[in-house]
């Protein structure tokens, strides 16, 4: 008879492959590795919304900062990771802030922000590499009304978990092992950005219920006998706790799980809301200057 507290295996059901890189503003060339857009969609990634992922990407030294220019967000939270480069950002609720490789930015959009994300104006005159991740995690109804505010988590507020010499991982969000993550979240959510060197080996356990994905970002590993590489997102089972990641070469994976949002989805744009009546008055919101200004 199985032991009820024994432990099993989440095992790869499907595995997505990003489509060709686009620009975002002129400062972001990513892959989206999230499929979105369809309501079955969305209900196998709740609670996260999409994912963007900048490879390196090399950006000559200018005067002007590349990136995004100010744009409207509502209903949901974005979460920013730097890995290389550097990024500066401004929001309406006054909130100023520069990331360096390894920091986090956690903004909670809520009931309407405006913000910026450029490249870091010294990074811009010299030029350099940008590596990054944006994530979008939407929002339970209740706290789509509350008020907009921002995290900005360091490299050295972000625990870390040493799995051996050389590999690595960060409890961005969520728990690991009992170690729990920097930001606060409005919904169970883990975000564990791992780092693994060629043969080393980490088990992360999720509860059964739910949604679980890992993104490959770089390199490639092996999960429980399904192999994963660059830019391919795979995604698991919720018959089992345990997924057990093995490099084959060095990789870089993000691990997201979180509970479902059991709630619609109505998405348009830079607003994620309950149904369209609400978008349109996100819209004539941002129009009337209620979000507020840079």
């Amino acid at each position: 008879m199985e032991d009820n507290n024994m432990k099993t295996v989440k095992h790869v059901t499907d595995i997505y492959k990003a489509p060709a890189p686009h620009m975002v503003g002129d400062g972001f060339r990513v892959h989206s590795v999230l499929p979105g857009g369809t309501r079955n969609e969305h209900n196998r990634v709740s609670p996260f919304i999409l994912m963007d992922y900048g490879a390196p990407s090399y950006f000559p030294p200018t005067n002007r900062p590349r990136g995004v220019d100010q744009h409207p967000h509502k209903g949901f939270e974005t979460v920013t990771v730097v890995y290389q480069g550097a990024l500066e950002h401004r929001d309406s609720t006054g909130s100023y802030g520069k990331l360096a490789p390894g920091d986090v930015q956690w903004m909670t959009a809520a009931n309407g922000i405006v913000h910026e994300e450029k490249h870091e104006t010294e990074f811009s005159t010299k030029g350099g590499k940008v590596e990054m991740a944006q994530l979008w995690v939407n929002l339970p109804k209740e706290y789509k009304s509350h008020q907009p505010h921002y995290q900005n988590l360091t490299k050295a507020e972000i625990p870390v978990v040493q799995l051996s010499d050389n590999s690595y991982l960060r409890v961005i969000a969520g728990e690991f092992n009992g170690q729990k993550g920097a930001a606060s979240t409005y919904s169970p959510v883990n975000v564990l950005d791992v780092q693994l060197k060629q043969g080393d080996t980490v088990t992360a356990s999720f509860p059964a219920h739910f949604n679980t994905m890992a993104v490959v970002m770089q390199g490639k590993a092996d999960f429980d006998g399904t192999a994963g590489t660059a830019v391919e997102t795979l995604f698991f089972d919720k018959n089992g706790t345990d997924i057990t990641i093995t490099a084959n070469e060095d990789a870089s994976i993000l691990l997201l799980s979180g509970e479902p949002i059991d709630e619609p989805i109505f998405a348009y744009g830079p607003f994620v809301m309950n149904n369209e009546e609400e978008i349109v008055q996100a819209i004539e919101d941002y129009n009337a200057g209620k979000m507020g200004f840079l």
